[in-house]
């Protein structure tokens, strides 16, 4: 036999070792985008890590304030969706106020770091910001900076099982001095 016929032949079980390959990880995979993505529960080996947001997931409604750069002030309703998803590792959630923004946060724990790594992207009005998320007291605390490099704090406030406040501060003073810019009283949807 050439060299040549047994390139041939070991490029053909190759082939066939990829393609069974590939069947079988097709064959265990997810049929849609939602089914890869979302999760019925956190994952087992860091659960009782995920309970700082985890209480989150759900449907809640908001009566949100948000105060505008240029002085004025926006109310109305809104609506937040939080799930588990990347096999448990992860909680999404998505914010909607209506003409006002509608984004998503993925918060991941980092055991490295003993917090959570929070992700935050709102493409209608362009606004993306990373920050660091943990418990201080009753409260849950996010620390980062805005995309002009102005710190900001997002609080989670006085948390019950059905109802929180959330804050949303900007400083222009690298944290000396805070400026409430948004508000949130959100209620557990039944």
């Amino acid at each position: 036999m050439s060299n040549f016929s047994q390139v041939g032949i070991a490029s053909r079980v190759y082939q066939m070792v990829i393609s069974l390959q590939w069947q079988k990880s097709r064959d265990m995979t997810a049929r849609s985008f939602i089914e890869a993505l979302a999760n019925d529960a956190p994952a087992t080996d860091r659960a009782d890590r995920l309970k700082l947001y985890g209480w989150l997931i759900g449907r809640w409604t908001m009566d949100a304030t948000v105060h505008l750069d240029d002085g004025s002030t926006h109310r109305g309703p809104g609506e937040i969706y939080f799930g588990w998803v990347l096999e448990g590792r992860a909680i999404q959630d998505v914010w909607i106020l209506p003409g006002v923004f509608y984004g998503t946060t993925l918060r991941v724990y980092d055991p490295g770091i003993d917090a959570w790594h929070i992700l935050w992207s709102d493409p209608l009005r362009q606004f993306y910001t990373r920050q660091v998320g943990r418990a201080q007291g009753n409260e849950i605390v996010q620390i980062g900076k805005n995309d002009a490099g102005e710190a900001v704090r997002w609080s989670f406030t006085e948390i019950t099982p059905d109802s929180f406040r959330w804050r949303g501060e900007r400083s222009r003073d690298d944290g000396r001095n805070w400026d409430l810019q948004a508000e949130f009283l959100a209620r557990r949807v039944p």
